[in-house]
């Protein structure tokens, strides 16, 4: 069954429809089998759990989640203002960068695909590190405001497939109860219906398992500070996700009141350095280094990992690995990826002191 939408309301889809379903029914039976990225190569060179035939569940690798095949994959740029929020379909994507633009504030990239919404936004332009950040989904459609005229050469010899309002301006809309220029929205199933050469999700290096992996620290999250934004995730032990914060309050979801919530919370150590790239009012565009290595903290289960990332190439995918050199699983569902500068590290947020016992002391007889 196609979504269908009205241009102005909520998200009235099917495959979001089939998404709760699958994250109240199946995750807590099928995530457990995905201890590999998308699935484990069975015996017959197919795609399963590698437990038998009556267990092969395919996943997406992207979230680790259960698909019933490879879909297309939409990567949308979103303002991370507090006049951004509430944010529409973030909540669906499968997984959120989060990465520095001018003036010490943050934008959000998100890449969606197991299921894609009629209403995103607020949307807002590219920048220089959406280039090589995007490349290791192949040719993903890439939805963005605009871009200034010294980067359109860099979009147009990328390998995304530009669904901007250049091309499909029909998938775009206003919504007129929002101010300027936070009210322009997408209709993601109309951009991906136009839209032709667009890549489905493949590997990008990530691996799942709903097992918590050995070692790490016990906390409650990571904050993490640039000069004129934040973000915090802090852990939730009754959902086992953590609760998103940006730029000093929660992050709100348009679609309900459950907000922004993450599985896993990658923070990427990149090497942040000046662009070619300036604003009309002297702001320089940094461009965070994805290809290459670095050093990462991962959050899941109220615990952090300390790991290694690698990308070798701008077409391949970034691998997670812990100190003994084996992959880093993340928990299955939305996935969070700062790119945060190396030289400003989060800060990992302790376990909550126990509080002081009440009781008194019964007097010592002499």
């Amino acid at each position: 069954m196609e979504p269908v939408g009205d241009g102005h309301g909520g998200i009235v889809t099917y495959l979001v429809e089939m998404r709760f379903l699958k994250s109240l029914i199946i995750v807590g039976a099928a995530t457990s089998l995905a201890a590999c990225s998308a699935a484990v190569s069975a015996p017959d060179g197919g795609s399963g759990s590698g437990l038998g035939d009556s267990a092969v569940v395919a996943t997406s690798p992207l979230t680790g989640l259960p698909e019933m095949a490879p879909t297309p994959v939409l990567i949308v740029k979103l303002d991370n203002t507090r006049n951004a929020q509430p944010h529409a379909g973030l909540k669906y994507a499968d997984v959120v960068y989060l990465e520095e633009v001018e003036y010490g504030i943050t934008r959000l990239a998100a890449v969606f695909s197991s299921t894609i919404p009629t209403r995103i936004g607020p949307t807002r332009s590219a920048r220089i590190t959406d280039i090589d950040l995007t490349a290791q989904y192949g040719n993903p459609a890439f939805a963005f405001s605009g871009v200034q005229r010294k980067m359109w050469p860099a979009i147009n010899d990328s390998t995304v497939v530009d669904v901007s309002p250049n091309k499909y301006a029909a998938a775009y809309f206003r919504d007129h109860d929002r101010k300027m220029p936070y009210n322009l929205f997408l209709n993601g199933t109309k951009s991906l219906t136009w839209a032709t050469g667009v890549s489905s999700d493949r590997n990008i290096g990530f691996v799942f398992s709903s097992d918590i992996p050995q070692g790490g620290l016990t906390n409650t999250g990571a904050t993490m500070k640039w000069s004129e934004a934040s973000a915090e995730f802090t852990y939730d032990p009754v959902s086992g996700l953590y609760k998103v914060s940006l730029n000093g309050i929660p992050a709100q979801a348009a679609e309900d009141t459950s907000g922004q919530n993450a599985a896993t919370v990658i923070i990427q150590d990149v090497v942040q350095t000046q662009s070619k790239y300036w604003d009309k009012g002297g702001g320089n565009t940094p461009h965070a280094t994805t290809i290459g290595s670095g050093t990462a903290t991962v959050l899941r289960d109220g615990r952090s990992f300390s790991v290694n990332w690698n990308r070798p190439t701008s077409d391949s995918g970034t691998t997670f690995t812990m100190a003994d050199g084996s992959p880093m699983p993340f928990k299955p569902g939305q996935q969070w990826v700062v790119l945060l500068n190396a030289k400003t590290p989060a800060t990992l947020l302790p376990q909550p002191s126990p509080a002081p016992s009440t009781s008194k002391k019964a007097p010592t007889a002499i």
